[in-house]
């Protein structure tokens, strides 16, 4: 018996009878759709031949087969088969048109004549019956103890291989810059345009990012490079001249996609590695001067020379882009006679193997001037791989400064968590020690500390409502933050699925819905609430309300600037659907099923009379405290802030999750200590208010955050237009806002938890 070891680059699975005779056999061919198997054809055929046709015909398939066509599982597999086979050859191509999923194929030995039919047809069945289980079961075994990890690909990530002569796709995505913040659809200036133009479908995410993909009229094809092609000749008139120059001067930038690659213009440093770093987009055009002349001019990019960088297949002989880089130029075409569809440029012939190089003599933009477009596309082999393609995009130069970042925050951490120790350890336990001690009446009433507001401390505070309100919706923000951050470590929220990140987040947030109205519902019974109801629908629609009324605005500037980055009545509704179809009837679910459970039993009684509260020191003012109280936690995030700043407001990606959720960790335990620490001496001052005040100490980081925000504003950002810094602040408002409403409600559990935990471990008549 011999053995051939298959790639896992197909669908196909391949099992040898184990007593297969040496010489011909019998092929049948299965469709497996549905649990059905449907007969399509047999033939007496070689086994050798047979598994070495099938090698060869799946090493030319697309990988791409296995998940992003069929959404069939794939493996690698052995098979075995006899030596000395006859030299016969069966020709798999007749039926390949008729296969569209995962297909079965197993090989049986020929009847003995002396058998009766219905001995072969018993025995046949039987065979089929056993070859059926054995390719579902070993393949399934084997897909997941041995080579399960080497097949897997995310639905829609899939390679795609591409052969000489193959059309490459490229796609034109929005104009951006990072002084206006408005995206606006690339058609939205006179380019060249196709016969046609075709949105691309976009999820949510993508909408609500301003992205707007659509076709153009470049036309590549695989490994045939391009020299010097003419894509149109426009000829600008006063508006288009006009709307030109204001793109150039507020510095706007094409994107384009290629394979699902963004387009990318390289740049190489200038310091000691001379490192190559990449800018998402080229400029429209620039601004400049004539040599002599002080008057401004502005110009465009009107050649662009594309690389395509490829990975190519050894045993495939196969492509996969694996780069999409681009140098803009600004050229003045020249031509002689006038101009017709085979016209040949004097600046940029490729008969003359004359190309564009610099922008010597570039194409000014002015009214009745004369534009003419061209390209080039280079082909150039490449040692990345397709899985690793990401990576350039995603390098990031400054890891130092991350764990710069981390280790501040340790240090952070660990000072409270020492005063935390310190206070449970020792303070805690020598207080309790001695309450517990106390025998005589002189010696209760001779009370100190936060043992004397015992009567007090679980008295409901005002406002409860509205707390139970912001705790339960900093329980839903809790879970749509955690569960994204696990999914962005894990890899599934890829770069490469644009607006995947934000379409997580929104429908997180929406099905997180059921465990806000758990815990609203739950505080406010325990407050002695009755109408859970009320509590369910104000937690459903108080902050995405408050939300949803300054989106709404901000998206009224935007679509008075007639940006695409406005987001379209349907999604809109869209959003309405999502939240008061499914995040409030989930909210109102979750109001239910924690208003039903036994109310929390406070550890001791409450006085019928509130005691009242001594004169406070001044660092113990609620005001000054709170305010000191955000001061760490901001600290422990505020590095990792303004990378997660730069990607949203300069255009560049932010995919460092793991550094990133080291830093949430990081800033649970932070907000958790201070708010415990605080609340610790607010007590031994006998002040028993510290309800809101746990829910605010850790919650004005967000102050600290957005002052931050505007310090980031003036510094970093080249931002004029007003509606621009009006979208600005108020994105910056929402985020705060959110980062208000997360951190408050985890200081708050932390406290609710801490002083539960000390006056349970206390006797008290």
């Amino acid at each position: 018996m011999s053995e051939a070891y298959f790639d896992c680059t197909t669908s196909w699975t391949i099992v040898a009878s184990e007593d297969c005779r040496q010489g011909s056999g019998q092929i049948q061919v299965f469709l497996m759709h549905k649990e059905q198997l449907s007969y399509l054809g047999e033939q007496k055929v070689s086994l050798l031949h047979v598994s070495l046709f099938i090698k060869r015909w799946i090493r030319s398939r697309s990988v791409s087969r296995c998940w992003h066509r069929h959404h069939s599982l794939c493996c690698n597999l052995c098979i075995t088969y006899p030596k000395g086979s006859e030299n016969l050859f069966y020709e798999l191509s007749s039926i390949n048109n008729r296969l569209s999923i995962a297909n079965q194929i197993s090989f049986h030995p020929l009847p003995s004549q002396r058998e009766s039919s219905s001995t072969v047809k018993m025995e046949s069945r039987s065979r089929s019956m056993n070859k059926l289980i054995n390719s579902i079961v070993w393949p399934l075994l084997l897909l997941f103890l041995i080579h399960g990890s080497h097949c897997f690909y995310l639905p829609g990530v899939a390679p795609e291989d591409f052969q000489k002569g193959d059309p490459l796709k490229v796609k034109v995505n929005k104009l951006t810059s990072i002084k206006t913040q408005l995206p606006y659809s690339y058609y939205s200036l006179p380019f060249c345009p196709p016969g046609k133009i075709v949105d691309s479908t976009e999820n949510l995410g993508e909408v609500l990012r301003g992205d707007r993909i659509e076709n153009s009229p470049y036309v590549f094809k695989m490994h045939e490079p391009q020299m010097c092609s003419v894509l149109c000749r426009i000829t600008l008139d006063a508006k288009t001249a006009k709307q030109f120059k204001e793109k150039i001067g507020d510095e706007y930038r094409v994107n384009m996609i290629l394979d699902n690659l963004p387009l990318v213009v390289p740049i190489r440093r200038s310091d000691q590695d001379s490192s190559v770093v990449y800018q998402l987009g080229y400029h429209v055009g620039l601004k400049g001067q004539y040599a002599g002349s002080k008057e401004e001019k502005y110009f465009i990019h009107n050649h662009l020379s594309f690389t395509v960088k490829y990975h190519r297949d050894s045993q495939t002989d196969s492509s996969r882009i694996v780069g999409f880089e681009v140098k803009p130029y600004s050229i003045r075409h020249e031509y002689e006679g006038t101009w017709n569809e085979k016209t040949r440029l004097t600046t940029c012939d490729p008969h003359n193997k004359r190309t564009v190089v610099n922008s010597n003599t570039p194409q000014e933009v002015e009214a009745n001037n004369e534009i003419i477009f061209t390209y080039d596309v280079e082909y150039q082999e490449s040692d990345v791989k397709w899985a690793s393609r990401w990576d350039a995009y995603l390098l990031m130069n400054d890891n130092q400064i991350h764990w710069f970042s981390i280790v501040n925050s340790l240090m952070i951490v660990l000072f409270l968590s020492g005063m935390v120790a310190m206070i449970m350890l020792r303070t805690l336990y020598r207080d309790i020690s001695r309450y517990n001690e106390l025998e005589t009446q002189e010696e209760a009433q001779e009370e100190t500390g936060w043992k004397l507001v015992h009567g007090d401390v679980f008295r409901p505070p005002s406002n409860s409502e509205l707390l139970c309100v912001y705790v339960g919706t900093g329980v839903q923000f809790l879970g749509m933050v955690l569960v994204t951050m696990i999914f962005a470590v894990f890899g599934f929220l890829s770069p490469s699925n644009r607006g995947g990140l934000m379409t997580a987040m929104l429908l997180l947030w929406v099905f997180m819905g059921i465990f806000a109205g758990y815990a609203s519902a739950r505080l406010y019974k325990m407050f002695k609430g009755a109408e859970w109801k009320k509590i369910a629908f104000r937690t459903a629609c108080m902050f995405p309300g408050i939300v949803f009324a300054i989106f709404f605005v901000l998206n009224a500037l935007i679509w008075g600037q007639k940006s695409s980055g406005a987001v379209p009545f349907g999604t809109m509704f869209a959003l309405v659907l999502l939240w008061f179809g499914i995040s409030v009837p989930l909210v109102f679910v979750g109001g239910y099923v924690g208003f039903k459970k036994p109310a929390i039993e406070d550890p001791v009684k409450t006085n019928k009379i509130p005691r009242q509260i001594p004169e406070q020191a001044w660092y113990m003012n609620p005001t000054f405290s709170v305010l000191i109280g955000g001061i760490l936690p901001f600290g422990a995030v505020f590095i990792e802030l303004f990378f997660i700043l730069t990607s949203i407001w300069l255009n560049q990606f932010y995919y460092i999750f793991g550094f990133l959720f080291l830093v949430f960790i990081i800033l649970l335990i932070t907000c958790a200590e201070i708010t415990i620490v605080l609340c610790y001496f607010q007590l031994c001052s006998e002040d028993y208010l510290w309800w809101w005040r746990s829910y605010l100490t850790s919650g004005s980081s967000a102050l600290y955050l957005f002052l931050y925000a505007t310090f980031y504003f003036f510094t970093k950002l080249e931002i004029t237009k007003l509606v621009s810094g009006l979208l600005y602040f108020g994105y910056m408002l929402i985020a705060s806002y959110a980062f208000f409403v997360l951190t408050g409600t985890i200081g708050f559990y932390a406290c609710f938890w801490f002083t539960r935990l000390i006056y349970s471990s206390v006797k008290i008549d």
